[in-house]
């Protein structure tokens, strides 16, 4: 079945309907597919869109669990391998200071030799292996253009999700996977923390005459977090993380101003730069559900836990808790369990949450921190990162995070 020749959706009943057709949803769909069970695919886009993906700015950065697990998905491989970009290393600079909090090439990583701490690929990419990987599949279908606005899940057995067009699904158990504003898990009644760091995230592709060594670099330079995610040797993702009242004076500026302004904020260490690429930003909120489950309802990827991005952990706690779910999931159908069980989801909950409650809080007291640009605080800054660079067990701990 080929990307153009997707299963229609016929009739009201399924087992699983999917909220939301982004890489988690999909990775989903996927990992649950060889089950046999009928499962629906609701999203708002078109499927021309789900099919061809346009670039929009961001690169995702991948640990090796991240890489088996698409692997195991039938991803891993749909991606071109010319657009799987190693991260060799990472380093971590606070404000105008030349001192580095430096994470090196490791040589293992879950047990296997390791050249790179992780790998770099667009999300567009991602997107589109997953919705490729899904297509051999006809108990997989989709209803395109579309979006859920009501969810019921007052029987026994089944749950209930009206469509913006009238139509109604009935199903064994419902997974929002929309987005981190998902309006799913308020129907759902599932509280979340929510916290707006008040800045926006800026991306960008550029060019640039001397290597980046495969490195990623954070620079905590004060008034602005700059990430830099290393592609191509001689190319480079720019992630720029400001205060709102300031991005339009970033997103103002020609290209050839915005090459000059990360030329300086660098001190030109990656040489004469140049844009390539369109420029994309996004608001900068993280989310963390209060549960991971309601009644035969499940949370997944952003939906569940919406990272910042300078750990790099978003996508790859999706896929983590896509992993959980879906072990869960194909263990009840061969037991000839419910599905949907309280239960089950109970279980889900309790072997993802954990983990998630510490990055997120871990992450945004890290960010607070690193974007305070009070004396107190740059003093607070600076020992942290000498900490961390000379206690091997700290170091350790963080490079065992960032390889998965």
């Amino acid at each position: 079945m080929t990307a153009n020749n997707v299963s229609p959706c016929s009739g009201k009943e399924t087992d699983v309907i999917i909220v939301g057709a982004g890489p988690a949803g999909l990775s989903l769909a996927r990992a649950l597919a060889p089950s046999g069970l009928s499962i629906t695919v609701v999203e708002k886009q078109e499927l021309a869109t789900l099919a061809q993906p346009p670039f929009d700015g961001r690169e995702i950065a991948l640990t090796h669990y991240s890489k088996e697990l698409m692997q195991q998905l039938d991803m891993w491989d749909k991606v071109p391998a010319d657009e799987i970009y190693p991260l060799r290393d990472a380093k971590v600079i606070n404000g105008y200071s030349n001192y580095q909090l430096h994470f090196e090439q490791p040589t293992m990583a879950r047990g296997k030799p390791a050249s790179s701490l992780g790998f770099l690929i667009s999300n567009h990419h991602i997107r589109r292996a997953a919705y490729e990987a899904v297509q051999p599949f006809n108990n997989v279908c989709f209803i395109a253009g579309h979006s859920i606005i009501n969810v019921k899940n007052e029987a026994a057995n089944r749950i209930e999700a009206t469509l913006d067009n009238g139509q109604i699904l009935s199903g064994k158990l419902l997974i929002a996977a929309d987005s981190r504003f998902s309006n799913t898990r308020r129907q759902l009644g599932i509280s979340a923390q929510i916290h707006d760091f008040g800045r926006t995230v800026i991306v960008f592709r550029m060019r640039h005459t001397l290597s980046n060594q495969h490195t990623a670099l954070e620079c905590f330079h004060y008034g602005r977090t700059l990430a830099l995610l290393p592609l191509e040797e001689n190319l480079t993702n720019c992630v720029i993380t400001i205060n709102n009242e300031h991005a339009g004076t970033i997103l103002a500026m020609s290209p050839a101003q915005l090459a000059v302004d990360i030329t300086r904020q660098l001190k030109g260490k990656l040489g004469e730069m140049h844009l390539v690429s369109t420029v994309h930003h996004y608001p900068l909120v993280g989310v963390h559900a209060n549960a991971f489950y309601a009644q035969r309802s499940a949370l997944i990827g952003d939906v569940a836990v919406g990272m910042h991005p300078v750990t790099a952990h978003g996508f790859n706690l999706g896929l983590s808790g896509v992993s959980i779910l879906a072990k869960l999931i194909n263990e009840a159908v061969r037991k000839g369990k419910d599905i949907g069980s309280q239960s089950l989801l109970a279980q889900y909950q309790r072997q993802h949450m954990p983990h998630t409650r510490v990055l997120y809080h871990g992450t945004n007291a890290m960010v607070s921190l690193f974007t305070n640009d009070s004396p107190p605080a740059r003093l607070m800054r600076s020992l942290v990162l000498r900490i961390s660079n000379n206690l091997p067990p700290v170091k350790k701990l963080i490079s065992k995070q960032l390889t998965g």
